[in-house]
């Protein structure tokens, strides 16, 4: 597709290449796209409503600024993309891959972000209640000071993370490797301290 061409709300696309194109301040709603390719796509302040990706290609791409609502990325590459600013409320992005993306600003109201691949990233201070992280790869994040109230942990990678000052109450922790967390004024509830506890050898009685 040439640089013109405009992507209509509620069409479908497959495999196609979006490469370069300038979706600044676009607007889509129903758009299912399929392993297609938005490299270093300029869409600052895209918003999307309901639209689908999935397996696309946003290495690269200027996604700053952007607002998506109940919208999904899955197994999506957003390598070195800039996410300065955006917001995604009651999203699915799972099995998606950040590596060295810019995520300073971000903001997430809700959603599925199972098994997603975080490493590294700093999401310290943000406000994560209620959010899915099933599985996800959140070894070495900052996650100081971050509320995680009721946030689905079950087998999560949180190796190395900063807890300093989290609040991790109500949050399932199944199946996570509590040992050598650094627990200095996280929050935890009765049953999550019972866990810790045990994680060491401890025998709650």
């Amino acid at each position: 597709m040439g640089p013109d061409v405009a992507i209509e709300s509620n069409g479908e696309y497959t495999a196609e290449a979006f490469d370069r194109l300038d979706l600044s301040e676009a607007e889509l709603r129903g758009t299912r796209f399929t392993r297609c390719s938005f490299k270093s796509t300029r869409m600052k302040e895209l918003v999307t409503h309901g639209c689908i990706f999935v397996e696309c290609d946003f290495t690269g791409a200027q996604i700053n600024g952007s607002t998506h609502e109940g919208s999904a990325f899955l197994n999506a590459r957003f390598r070195l993309a800039n996410l300065f600013g955006a917001r995604f409320q009651d999203c699915k992005l799972t099995g998606s891959g950040f590596e060295e993306a810019n995520l300073a600003g971000l903001t997430i109201k809700g959603g599925d972000w199972s098994y997603t691949n975080l490493r590294g990233h700093s999401l310290n201070g943000l406000d994560l209640r209620r959010i899915k992280f099933a599985e996800a790869d959140l070894y070495g994040c900052n996650l100081e000071r971050s509320d995680l109230r009721d946030v689905d942990l079950h087998r999560a990678v949180l190796a190395q993370a900063k807890l300093a000052g989290a609040d991790l109450r109500g949050a399932n922790l199944e199946g996570v490797d509590l040992r050598g967390f650094d627990l200095h004024k996280v929050r935890l509830d009765v049953a999550q301290a019972v866990l810790v506890a045990r994680a060491y050898g401890a025998v709650v009685e």
